[in-house]
């Protein structure tokens, strides 16, 4: 009797386990059911490889919800309509951007949302529109795939120009370059001692130049002064040209003239007739009436 009371203590105490854990877990259960969530819409332009239902999302960098969903857009083929369902209170702005972004080149794919701007007011869904919609933009993977092939055609005409560049006949051409080059370095390795022969006499003769600018100075000063005053002088003579001075002086010149011209006539009359200066002139001229 004690064996099977026992085995009755143990049943209902597992009994009793199992509905306590089958409880906590439907409590969870509808704790994760009645959590609200926000949704949201971003239509992206080509291929969205790697995304599915379920498939992460990201708010800058946080996971912060998931892919609820994702149809083609009935009025642009090209063009793919994801469902994002995230969580609550988020505030994505107006300016905020989805973009598909890759852990690494091969690791899986998720839906990136950038936070926008404080300024930005939050986005909301317009009239006619059932979520908001978020803008997108393409992804760096995406960018540089579509870039790829003239990336390749780039490198591919680069290198067809290398090839041409490095043909048999330039490469001839620059290892003679190179062989001149060589010869050179040599002739310069033994005329070392001459160069720095000359760079010590170049040094010299700056330096001698340099003092002999030194000794220079005072004459080019007194150079100066020179013409200076030989300013002045043509100031001065400007000045007497073309103002009174030249007037006078021509009216001296003029005296001058004159009273030479009547030195010259008494010289010529003390020559004829030396005694007419001291006695005066006593000849009487002819009277016709005979006195």
């Amino acid at each position: 009797m004690e064996t099977k009371a026992n085995y009755v203590a143990v049943g209902a105490f597992v009994l009793a386990c199992v509905i306590g854990l089958v409880v906590t877990i439907m409590w969870l259960a509808g704790v994760q059911y009645a959590q609200e969530y926000s949704y949201y819409e971003a239509n992206f332009k080509g291929p969205v490889t790697g995304l599915g239902k379920g498939t992460v999302t990201r708010y800058n960098g946080i996971d912060v919800g998931r892919i609820a969903d994702l149809h083609f857009d009935p009025n642009d083929p090209q063009s793919v309509i994801v469902l994002l369902q995230v969580q609550p209170g988020l505030n994505i702005r107006e300016d905020s951007l989805a973009s598909i972004d890759s852990q690494g080149l091969t690791g899986g794919a998720y839906v990136e949302i950038s936070g926008g701007t404080a300024k930005s007011p939050l986005l909301t869904a317009k009239p006619g529109q059932k979520y908001p919609i978020i803008r997108t933009k393409q992804s760096g993977l995406l960018q540089l795939e579509q870039s790829a092939p003239e990336v390749v055609a780039k490198l591919n005409v680069a290198a067809t120009r290398i090839n041409d560049l490095l043909n048999d006949n330039n490469r001839r051409a620059i290892a003679h370059v190179l062989a001149n080059l060589d010869e050179t370095t040599e002739i310069i390795a033994r005329h070392s001692a001459d160069i720095d022969g000359i760079l010590k006499n170049t040094n010299e003769a700056t330096a001698n130049l340099n003092k002999a600018s030194a000794n220079l100075q005072p004459t080019l000063d007194h150079v100066d002064l020179t013409v200076t005053k030989f300013g002045k002088v043509a100031t001065d003579a400007d000045a007497f040209i073309n103002g009174d001075g030249l007037a006078q002086l021509s009216s001296l010149i003029g005296d001058l003239r004159r009273l030479v011209t009547n030195l010259n006539k008494f010289s010529d009359q003390l020559n004829r007739t030396p005694t007419s200066l001291l006695f005066g002139d006593r000849r009487k001229g002819y009277d016709p009436n005979g006195k």
